[in-house]
């Protein structure tokens, strides 16, 4: 199936595969990150989903997350991407980090992009407290061509680490915020339109700014009460305009480094015609 600017109620991997191969352009998703709901401190409450559990072995939650990575992999078209939102967790002590799953996937780890979300996420003291989490920029190459096209320079300067607080005004229990799939639709698809994907798809903050930025959309989730919010959100997009208006203004450069070097400018440590001194390159 070919489904176009649709929320869907239904299993992530099941719904996944009824659609089309190489039919997606981009994804977004942040997957539940099962932090097992009985852990909470005085001030952070449980993270507890409508319809789903956040505790499950750690074995078959990495397994049921590599085989969404995949059949998100195979609706994707080549040159496509996918951004996936995690985070490292602790289990006794043991580091859980997503990369170890991520890979096991047929995916090319293009980046990793620190979020900094300005609060802590957790309280005690047995580590300096959590503010990051983090996003892969997953690739799919085209004739085994891993690197891909060129952001331009208006995009690339916002760097790979990306500051801003998750959205607090949300009745999804861990919503991202409306600036972060902005910055990743309008950065990879510029002024291109396309079909953007997000398998986990909660308030539907990622099909908002696809519809936002004139894409068409894709979101799954199995809650119903989720996929009714992400509609009623939908149906009063234009109330987020501002938002991803401000996200856009942020994407300029008044002299990308190509035009420096030509204009012999200032380019770092380097300059046209010139070569670092001998002693330095020993």
């Amino acid at each position: 199936m070919k489904p176009i600017d649709k929320i869907i109620q239904g299993d992530a991997l099941k719904i996944l595969k009824k659609i089309d191969d190489n039919f997606v352009d981009l994804g977004i998703t942040s997957p539940p990150y099962n932090k097992g709901e009985k852990y909470k401190g005085w001030l952070v409450k449980n993270v507890k989903y409508n319809a789903t559990s956040d505790n499950v072995s750690e074995e078959v939650y990495q397994e049921q997350q590599i085989q969404v990575l995949n059949e998100v992999f195979r609706v994707t078209k080549p040159g496509g991407s996918f951004f996936y939102n995690h985070k490292t967790r602790w289990a006794r002590g043991k580091m859980l980090h997503p990369i170890e799953w991520i890979k096991k996937t047929k995916w090319t780890v293009r980046q990793e992009i620190i979020w900094d979300r300005m609060i802590a996420a957790n309280i005690r003291g047995w580590r300096f407290w959590q503010i990051d989490e983090r996003i892969y920029w997953l690739y799919k190459s085209i004739d085994d061509n891993k690197i891909g096209e060129e952001l331009k320079s208006k995009h690339a300067l916002l760097t790979s680490i990306w500051r801003f607080p998750p959205e607090r005004k949300n009745g999804h229990p861990a919503p991202f915020p409306l600036l972060l799939p902005t910055r990743i639709i309008y950065s990879i698809l510029d002024d291109k339109k396309g079909v953007v994907l997000d398998p986990y798809v909660g308030s539907g903050t990622t099909c908002l700014a696809a519809k936002l930025l004139g894409s068409n959309y894709i979101g799954i989730d199995i809650s119903k009460e989720y996929v009714k919010d992400a509609e009623g959100r939908l149906k009063n997009y234009l109330d987020y305009k501002k938002i991803v208006t401000e996200e856009i203004s942020k994407h300029i450069v008044e002299k990308t480094f190509a035009d420096r070097k030509n204009d012999n400018g200032n380019t770092g440590k380097y300059r046209k015609g010139k070569l670092p001194s001998q002693s330095k390159l020993l």
